[in-house]
């Protein structure tokens, strides 16, 4: 090969499985689908279940408890972890870095515990030499707190532009850094992380407008026509038989606001298509750059879809209380802030805050269990599309084997032939604990490795068909992934030496990491007056 390749990582937030329309949605995502048929898809890709575990694995090539991100970024020592990333963890953006690549971030960060002090937490302290995006979460689309430009508080950028939108924000500063870097001939790393289409539900009308009508018929004939995308697309083969309604939630026809249930996920749909968009933009900089061909792209999402329910676990003004930016960053239009998911707000414009809700996530899933959160397939199934024209993939295939986000490092060392860090004396730095993709994306299969995920006490081991789950405090499940990957008919008790053989493998695997176990973190709160909600964060 010529010269060595750029690599752009762009992921998604709160995206489920089946959203976008390669993967069986009726989102119009023309671009990433483009991205897909030119390109490699993944039908048994994993995250590690919420953003920034599932961050930190993907940056480092580690499971997040190795990086010091078990959970979220508070920092819960000393009966949990730190919250931050840490200094026995290497991230891409270091390692290409010190191989000559220019280093971009522009999206959501977090993983850092402190947000308000330059640490050695923060992306510019990481490899990233370029950074624009939020070091927080969740944020509003329009007034983007904790929004930076490399270590200096940019909010301001956000306030004085009256036409501002954070996903239309982070495309705009990806294409330039694409142009910049394209004008002097220098090979990029960049990190595109989008807070699309994670809450708050804020979109323009006229995206809005796009997608009016498209969810009137609820969510159980828009799954049933996902389920038969699916299986017309080949991407699930016979693993899922049935695609039924999360049992806790009515049928559309009992329920009784369905105008504003329908706008809820019309704005949903109207956030993942302007990331599609912008996208599109991307793409369009790397042509005009001549850059697409020797570009390696990986889309994903951090996590299975999401059915939290808004205000978290209190009212709107004590959700409020505990997001000070909220107040402090006032809606442009002079309105007070609404949040919460009732029908008396209508979701959308800058002056709301709600999320979509559990039926609709369930849609966003299609057909799998459970959502962020939990290690399921609803919570930790996720598309991965791989686009590299100059890089020999099995173009328009499906890679049916199982993989997960330590084994995207491999990949991106072995495409650009940068090796992995030699350890100093100083500092142990544990190797990768994936292996890399690109014989499978080029069509020869390889022996694949045993998966492993825990967050809040959730838990899961996949070791080809099996997979062990658990729901915390439930007992071990079993499941055959090879005929039932929506998780329905539970064989642990028909396979006990199995599940005991799998749950020690679990065991060995969460003591070698740096599991801190989840009864230890909860005894710690409840020793502050703290519940269960507060130690999820």
């Amino acid at each position: 090969m010529a010269s060595k390749p750029n690599v752009i990582l762009i992921l998604a937030d709160d995206m489920g499985f089946s959203d976008i329309g390669c993967y069986g949605g009726e989102i119009e995502t023309p671009h990433i689908d483009r991205l897909a048929a030119a390109g490699v898809r993944f039908s048994q890709f994993y995250n590690t279940a919420r953003c920034s575990p599932s961050r930190a694995s993907l940056l480092t090539g580690l499971h997040p408890h190795q990086t010091g991100i078990g959970i979220l970024t508070k920092d819960d020592r000393p009966h949990g972890y730190p919250g931050s990333l840490n200094d026995r963890c290497v991230t891409v953006a270091e390692i290409l870095s010190s191989a000559g690549y220019a280093t971009s971030l522009v999206g959501k960060w977090h993983l850092a515990s402190n947000i308000r002090q330059v640490n050695d937490a923060w992306p510019t302290r990481r490899g990233f030499d370029h950074f624009y995006g939020t070091l927080a979460g969740s944020c509003s689309y329009f007034q983007p707190a904790s929004l930076t430009r490399g270590e200096l508080n940019a909010e301001a950028e956000a306030t004085g532009q009256p036409n501002y939108y954070y996903t239309d924000a982070i495309t705009q500063e990806a294409c330039a850094f694409v142009r910049e870097k394209s004008q002097i001939n220098q090979a990029f790393f960049m990190y595109v992380a989008y807070t699309a289409p994670h809450w708050p539900l804020q979109a323009s009308e006229e995206d809005i407008a796009k997608y009016r009508g498209h969810y009137d018929e609820g969510w159980d004939v828009l799954r049933e026509r996902r389920m038969h995308r699916l299986r017309e697309s080949g991407l699930l083969e016979d693993a899922v038989q049935e695609c039924e309604r999360d049992p806790i939630e009515s049928a559309w026809e009992d329920v009784e606001h369905k105008a504003w249930e329908a706008r809820r996920m019309e704005v949903y749909a109207a956030q993942v298509h302007r990331m599609d968009q912008g996208i599109g933009q991307l793409i369009a900089a790397l042509e005009e750059t001549g850059q697409l061909e020797n570009t390696l792209v990986f889309f994903m999402s951090d996590n299975g879809a999401c059915a939290e329910v808004l205000p978290l676990d209190g009212s709107a003004e004590a959700f409020k209380k505990r997001r000070p930016d909220l107040d402090r960053l006032k809606p442009r239009n002079g309105r007070d802030l609404r949040v919460g998911n009732e029908p008396s707000i209508v979701p959308g414009p800058e002056d709301t805050y709600a999320s979509y809700g559990r039926a609709w996530a369930n849609l966003s899933n299609t057909p799998f269990r459970l959502y962020k959160r939990w290690t399921h397939e609803g919570g930790i199934s996720t598309p991965l599309i791989v686009h590299w024209p100059a890089g020999e993939l099995n173009n328009g295939a499906v890679v049916r084997a199982p993989f997960q986000l330590t084994d995207i490092l491999p990949t991106i060392l072995e495409a650009t032939q940068v090796s992995f860090p030699a350890n100093d004396s100083d500092q142990h730095i544990p190797p990768c604990e994936g292996i890399s993709l690109l014989s499978d994306l080029r069509g020869i299969k390889q022996t694949t490795h045993a998966l492993y995920w825990e967050h809040t006490g959730n838990a899961a081991i996949r070791l080809g068909r099996w997979k062990l789950v658990r729901e915390y405090p439930s007992p071990w499940e079993l499941y055959d992934m090879n005929t039932d990957r929506a998780e329905k008919t539970d064989l642990a008790a028909s396979n006990p030496g199995l599940v005991r053989e799998l749950a020690a493998q679990w065991g060995s695997w969460a003591e070698r990491v740096g599991v801190v176990s989840w009864d230890q973190v909860l005894a710690g709160y409840r020793a502050e007056g703290k519940n269960e909600a507060e130690a999820a964060g």
